[in-house]
């Protein structure tokens, strides 16, 4: 694993340093076929949910790998794409919102950290993380806000945001399903069956539900069994 992803990230290096953007990134999205990530925000907070599955081509590599992070107490992320640069991407951002709170005495925003996490991402983007994070939160005025970032470090707001490869299949069912004055619990019921979705369809995507709810309360990572009794509601 590791040799591929140095031959991959020389193949990067190699297309970004001969002018060649777009094929660069069709090889990084080549590597990035599993997982899916959604996230949704709502006036009452955001929700994000993922899936459980790591695959190395065909082979489920594992089936308990964690791709959704609290990352202070009203801020969480989802990864999607490598696994090192992920994990380091979220130790970085802990770390980040630790010395934010430490030197100003308030909570990192959700809208200052994915700026933070863009830049380092853009300033990495001849070596880049193979990562595409979605970061959510709630801010010190109660607005929820939620971000996609892609390894090339842009960082776009939305509501509604699906990545990996069973994105499609989410999709399908977010863009039907959400409104932007549906409640955090309905919020969270269209998030688990966009993601039910993607479990039925996309063979990269498996292995259970992780669900974050960020409300003015704080972020809470739900129970494997508060989850189940979700899923039967959908």
């Amino acid at each position: 694993m590791r040799e591929f992803l140095i031959n991959i990230r020389k193949l990067v290096l190699s297309f970004f340093l001969g002018g060649k953007f777009m094929d660069a990134m069709e090889k990084v999205r080549e590597y990035m076929k599993g997982t899916t990530t959604i996230g949704i925000a709502t006036d009452d907070g955001v929700v994000l949910v993922s899936d459980r599955r790591a695959t190395m081509g065909t082979l489920v590599a594992h089936k308990l790998v964690q791709k959704s992070f609290i990352i202070d107490e009203h801020l969480a992320a989802t990864v999607a794409g490598a696994v090192g640069d992920a994990q380091a991407l979220i130790r970085w951002m802990r770390a980040e919102a630790m010395l934010y709170r430490m030197r100003s005495g308030y909570e990192i925003t959700p809208h200052a950290i994915s700026t933070l996490m863009g830049n380092v991402m853009f300033s990495s983007r001849y070596f880049p993380f193979i990562v595409q994070l979605v970061i959510g939160g709630v801010d010190r005025k109660g607005r929820a806000e939620l971000y996609s970032l892609d390894p090339l470090g842009s960082s776009i707001r939305d509501s509604v945001i699906a990545t990996g490869s069973g994105s499609p299949y989410a999709y399908g069912v977010l863009e039907d399903a959400y409104s932007k004055e549906m409640s955090i619990e309905d919020a969270t019921l269209v998030a688990i069956r966009a993601m039910r979705a993607a479990l039925e369809r996309d063979a990269m995507t498996g292995n259970g539900i992780d669900v974050i709810k960020i409300t003015r309360e704080g972020a809470v990572k739900l129970g494997d069994e508060e989850v189940e009794e979700l899923v039967k509601q959908v």
